[in-house]
């Protein structure tokens, strides 16, 4: 497991906290909850091994487009 600390803000209360990302596992896209105010949000996690980059997306959950 390759666990990596990012740090992120609340898309809703911009509240600063930290999130882990297991690189091990690819790309992620999931919903977790605000530890301030309990607001859904979404992370994206992409990794791009031929420019060895990886990418990280928060966005509310109302933001999602359809």
């Amino acid at each position: 497991m390759e666990l990596t600390k990012q740090s992120i803000h609340c898309p809703t209360c911009d509240h600063g906290f930290s999130i882990y990302l297991d690189y091990s596992r690819g790309a992620q896209d999931y919903y977790d909850d605000c530890p301030n105010c309990c607001t859904s949000y979404r992370v994206r996690f992409s990794l791009d091994d031929q420019h060895r980059q990886a990418r990280v997306f928060i966005d509310a959950d109302d933001e999602q487009i359809y």
